[in-house]
């Protein structure tokens, strides 16, 4: 699995338009799974991005995690993540997990987010998705499984 992770003063995510998803303050995480993962994959993730000590104490250093802090948590699939554009111009997905595989791998996921009590707000796994954000710092790290 594959994560980019964006400390966010905001982020929505709308399908044809319309707002599926919305944070304040918090995390926006696009996901990407790949063919060989499993729900270890996803229960590694969960708690590397829960623990991630990204947010700023009380002398502005990165020192405090979304858990601590309580906010938000915005979860978008991605499958772009596993797109291999090393040969030609087209990208290869081919590492990508199949959609089924995947929408079960991702729910899971934010299942596990949730279930640590952390507010979670989703896209629609498959749809073709708008995502508006505001990166606060900036700040933005990739992590993987």
């Amino acid at each position: 699995m594959k994560a980019v992770i964006q400390r966010v003063s905001r982020a929505e995510v709308s399908v044809a338009g319309e707002p599926v998803g919305r944070i304040r303050r918090g995390l926006c995480v696009f996901l990407g799974i790949g063919k060989n993962d499993g729900e270890s994959n996803a229960d590694y993730l969960a708690e590397k991005i829960k623990n991630l000590r990204i947010f700023e104490d009380e002398n502005g250093k990165m020192n405090r995690s979304v858990e601590e802090v309580r906010q938000e948590v915005l979860v978008v699939s991605q499958f772009t993540l596993y797109g291999d554009c090393k040969k030609g111009n087209r990208p290869s997905f081919s590492d990508a997990a199949a959609p089924a595989e995947a929408e079960k791998l991702y729910e899971y996921f934010v299942q596990r987010l949730r279930g640590a009590g952390l507010q979670v707000a989703t896209g629609q796994f498959k749809a073709r998705m708008e995502v508006a954000l505001t990166n606060d710092g900036p700040v933005t790290f990739i992590v993987e499984s």
